[in-house]
Protein backbone atom coordinates (compact mmCIF):
# COMPACT_ATOMS: atom_id res chain seq x y z
CA UNK A 1 0.00 0.00 0.00
CA UNK A 2 1.39 3.53 -1.15
CA UNK A 3 1.86 5.90 1.66
CA UNK A 4 0.76 9.41 0.94
CA UNK A 5 3.15 12.38 2.60
CA UNK A 6 1.59 14.94 4.14
CA UNK A 7 3.79 18.65 3.22
CA UNK A 8 5.41 20.31 6.72
CA UNK A 9 3.96 22.98 7.19
CA UNK A 10 6.15 25.31 8.84
CA UNK A 11 5.07 27.87 10.98
CA UNK A 12 7.29 30.89 10.14
CA UNK A 13 7.31 34.00 12.44
CA UNK A 14 8.05 37.78 11.37
CA UNK A 15 10.86 38.96 12.55
CA UNK A 16 9.92 42.54 13.78
CA UNK A 17 13.64 42.89 14.60
CA UNK A 18 15.08 42.31 11.37
CA UNK A 19 12.16 44.34 10.19
CA UNK A 20 13.16 47.31 12.02
CA UNK A 21 16.95 46.62 11.27
CA UNK A 22 16.19 46.82 7.75
CA UNK A 23 14.13 50.42 8.32
CA UNK A 24 16.71 51.79 9.79
CA UNK A 25 19.38 50.75 7.18
CA UNK A 26 16.88 51.91 4.20
CA UNK A 27 16.50 55.39 5.82
CA UNK A 28 20.00 55.69 6.57
CA UNK A 29 20.73 55.15 2.81
CA UNK A 30 18.01 57.51 1.79
CA UNK A 31 19.45 60.26 4.37
CA UNK A 32 22.86 59.73 2.82
CA UNK A 33 21.38 59.58 -1.12
CA UNK A 34 19.78 63.11 -0.83
CA UNK A 35 22.83 64.71 0.98
CA UNK A 36 24.92 63.32 -1.79
CA UNK A 37 22.49 64.72 -4.35
CA UNK A 38 22.26 67.78 -2.08
CA UNK A 39 25.92 67.65 -2.67
CA UNK A 40 26.01 67.25 -6.29
CA UNK A 41 23.77 70.79 -6.26
CA UNK A 42 26.74 72.48 -4.54
CA UNK A 43 29.24 71.10 -6.66
CA UNK A 44 27.30 72.38 -9.86
CA UNK A 45 27.14 75.90 -8.53
CA UNK A 46 30.97 75.28 -7.37
CA UNK A 47 31.17 74.79 -11.10
CA UNK A 48 29.76 77.68 -12.47
CA UNK A 49 31.55 79.81 -10.19
CA UNK A 50 35.27 78.69 -11.41
CA UNK A 51 35.52 76.84 -8.49
CA UNK A 52 35.60 79.51 -6.49
CA UNK A 53 33.52 80.84 -3.47
CA UNK A 54 32.90 84.03 -4.30
CA UNK A 55 32.46 82.93 -8.02
CA UNK A 56 29.78 80.65 -6.51
CA UNK A 57 28.31 82.97 -4.05
CA UNK A 58 28.04 85.51 -6.91
CA UNK A 59 25.97 83.48 -8.95
CA UNK A 60 23.77 82.28 -5.68
CA UNK A 61 23.76 86.42 -5.53
CA UNK A 62 21.44 86.18 -9.04
CA UNK A 63 19.63 83.58 -8.82
CA UNK A 64 18.14 84.75 -5.52
CA UNK A 65 17.68 87.84 -7.04
CA UNK A 66 16.07 86.33 -10.05
CA UNK A 67 14.33 84.30 -8.07
CA UNK A 68 12.93 86.62 -5.78
CA UNK A 69 11.97 89.59 -8.62
CA UNK A 70 10.13 86.28 -10.83
CA UNK A 71 6.39 85.97 -10.90
CA UNK A 72 4.27 83.18 -9.64
CA UNK A 73 4.40 81.46 -13.30
CA UNK A 74 7.78 81.68 -13.69
CA UNK A 75 8.26 80.23 -9.81
CA UNK A 76 6.58 77.38 -10.66
CA UNK A 77 8.32 76.58 -13.63
CA UNK A 78 11.96 76.82 -11.72
CA UNK A 79 10.46 74.63 -8.74
CA UNK A 80 9.35 72.18 -10.95
CA UNK A 81 12.79 72.26 -13.41
CA UNK A 82 14.44 72.00 -9.40
CA UNK A 83 12.00 69.01 -8.66
CA UNK A 84 12.88 66.78 -11.73
CA UNK A 85 16.51 67.75 -11.40
CA UNK A 86 16.60 66.44 -7.96
CA UNK A 87 14.66 63.48 -8.81
CA UNK A 88 17.10 62.22 -12.20
CA UNK A 89 20.23 63.13 -9.85
CA UNK A 90 18.85 61.27 -6.80
CA UNK A 91 17.86 57.85 -9.02
CA UNK A 92 21.21 57.97 -10.59
CA UNK A 93 22.69 57.61 -7.59
CA UNK A 94 20.18 55.51 -6.09
CA UNK A 95 21.05 53.53 -9.05
CA UNK A 96 25.08 53.81 -8.87
CA UNK A 97 24.49 52.81 -4.92
CA UNK A 98 21.89 49.87 -5.63
CA UNK A 99 24.31 47.37 -3.96
CA UNK A 100 23.59 48.91 -0.13
CA UNK A 101 19.86 48.89 -0.40
CA UNK A 102 20.14 45.62 1.54
CA UNK A 103 21.74 45.70 4.78
CA UNK A 104 24.99 42.93 4.73
CA UNK A 105 23.54 40.48 7.71
CA UNK A 106 26.01 37.92 7.92
CA UNK A 107 25.43 36.45 11.17
CA UNK A 108 21.42 35.30 9.45
CA UNK A 109 22.96 34.08 6.85
CA UNK A 110 25.10 31.25 8.50
CA UNK A 111 22.55 30.60 10.79
CA UNK A 112 20.15 29.74 7.70
CA UNK A 113 17.42 31.95 8.77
Amino acid sequence: MATVLQPLHVERKFDYGYFLYFGLHFAGFMATTLLMTWGVFVLFFLLIGSFSLDGMMNHLQNLTSRYLAADIGRLDQFKMIVGIAHMVISGAIMFFRRHAILPHDAARLEHGA
